[in-house]
């Protein structure tokens, strides 16, 4: 309905007249879907790399009038994905004025909408709810009771209004009655105690619910959308196998298989104002290296990968490293500046704070670890770029960046500070010949600004391929040949 004609509506006389028809919520769901699809709209709009995979499944499950188990490890954009089901449901719906649990005019279910209807007839009120009212999520803890779920008797109710305890009208519903006609979210669904998953056996399959005795059949119309991590299966707690029987589809989610998904997320979450994006340019492959961070931690030795790296860490390190940048503009005066491969130092606290560690990672240390992942990142990317260094090669074979190495082995070594200017800084990685050679060699295509992020990269890949050495400290990084200062002082 528009909005024009359900403000006129008030009444159940006035709704039977406009030829309004109850449907279900996974009708409603269903009919809005098919339509976005017929359209060519987009249904999950802002979820990336799920186009192929997720959101396929997804939509087959909502035409399915299935209840819905999201399985996946953490940041993989589960809550989100049930979140925007919400767009999926009509705009406005009547409800009878007064319910607790969204009675529909035309198909009540608790004693207070029909004994009202019965009492008023066509006068009955109606008023209207939003679809944004119509979204409720609960997260699974250890403390959660059926109480809290579906209901208890309410003592202070039965005083009030002088009723025996065997009078329904003594009941206090919990959350999930109250969502009666909305989604309703269960995140971390192992974590929730078996026997409250038991109390889910009849809402699920029939629909009723019962409450300290009481014979209730409130045909509870609910989508209901669970997530879960596998993780939980074995380190918390499990899915009861009665209730997993009653969840129609299990959807599998997965991380961003590629850069340019994982970017796209990255840029879309973080939360930035506008000074930060006016002053500090980002050149696109800081935001490569910045994602393959997480790639690599996803497969590294040090990581436990039952546990996961959430998108979260991309996000938060982005975060990070805009702040770094910002900072020393702050220090230096300057309005603005480019983001340094260097300020990289700045996003170790979003990495060791987003990742679980195996036992030997947890003696390497996470802030070892976090450096040994930027590392790695440069390294797998540095073939994209640069011509690639074999793992073994003769001694005496020639590559192109002998004359770059050598250039080391013949000075005292190279400082980078966290705090240079932009114009030190330039001038410091301008005084390298060898250097400025090869990026103009391999990247001539390159901006002015994002060459020197491109000068860092090369050098920070020679290092990590044992060509060159790299020592961090307290003011910035120095960079050294690997043998040459060994061999004067011989």
């Amino acid at each position: 309905m528009s909005k024009q004609e359900y403000t006129n509506i008030k009444t159940l006389g006035q709704l039977k007249a406009s030829g309004y028809e109850y449907k279900s919520i996974k009708d409603e769901l269903r009919q809005n879907l098919l339509g976005k699809i017929s359209r060519g709209e987009s249904t999950f709009q802002g979820v990336w790399g799920y186009e192929n995979s997720v959101i396929p499944e997804l939509e087959r499950a909502i035409l399915s009038r299935h209840n819905i188990n999201l399985l996946g490890l953490r940041g993989q954009a589960k809550t989100r994905l049930a979140r925007l089901m919400v767009q999926l449901l009509d705009e406005w719906i009547p409800v009878v004025e007064g319910s607790e649990v969204h009675d529909d005019p035309l198909r009540p279910i608790s004693r207070y909408a029909m004994e009202l209807i019965k009492e008023k007839g066509d006068e009955t009120p109606v008023t209207w709810l939003n679809r944004d009212e119509r979204f409720y999520e609960k997260l699974a803890t250890p403390d959660v009771t059926v109480a809290d779920l579906i209901g208890d008797i309410d003592p202070i109710k039965a005083a009030n209004l002088k009723l025996s305890y065997a009078d329904d009208r003594v009941i206090h519903f919990g959350m999930i009655p109250r969502a009666n006609r909305s989604i309703f979210v269960i995140n971390e669904l192992p974590d929730l105690q078996a026997r409250i998953q038991v109390a889910l056996f009849n809402i699920l399959q029939e629909g009723d619910i019962q409450i300290r005795g009481f014979k209730l059949r409130l045909s509870l119309d609910l989508q209901f959308v669970f997530t879960a991590n596998p993780e939980d299966y074995t380190n918390r707690g499990s899915i009861v196998t009665p209730l997993k029987d009653r969840i129609g589809s299990q959807i599998l989610t997965h991380y961003p298989e590629n850069l340019e998904v994982a970017k796209k997320i990255t840029l879309q979450e973080a939360k930035l104002d506008e000074r930060q994006t006016d002053t500090v340019h980002v050149p696109e492959v800081a935001m490569d290296v910045l994602e393959q961070i997480s790639f690599e931690a996803r497969k590294s030795e040090y990581v436990d990968a039952k546990s996961g790296v959430s998108a979260r860490m991309s996000i938060t390190a982005f975060e990070n490293l805009l702040s770094t940048a910002e900072r020393r503009i702050a220090l230096s005066g300057e309005k603005k500046t480019a983001v340094r491969l260097s300020d990289f130092t700045g996003v170790i606290p979003s990495i060791t704070g987003k990742i679980e560690l195996v036992y030997e990672g947890e003696q390497e240390g996470a802030g070892s670890v976090a450096e040994t992942l930027i590392s790695d990142a440069v390294k797998s990317l540095f073939p994209t770029f640069f011509p690639g260094i074999a793992k073994l090669e003769r001694k005496d074979a020639e590559t192109v960046y002998d004359e770059l190495v050598h250039w080391f082995f013949d000075g005292d070594g190279f400082d980078l500070l966290d705090e240079d200017d932009d114009d030190t800084y330039r001038e410091k990685l301008d005084s390298i010949p060898p250097l400025n050679a090869l990026v103009k060699e391999y990247q001539p295509s390159l901006s002015k600004e994002d060459s020197y992020f491109m000068k860092e990269l090369l050098l920070w890949g020679l290092v990590a391929h044992k060509k060159l050495s790299k020592h961090r400290f307290v003011q910035g990084y120095q960079f050294k040949d690997l043998y040459g200062s060994y061999i004067r002082d011989l």
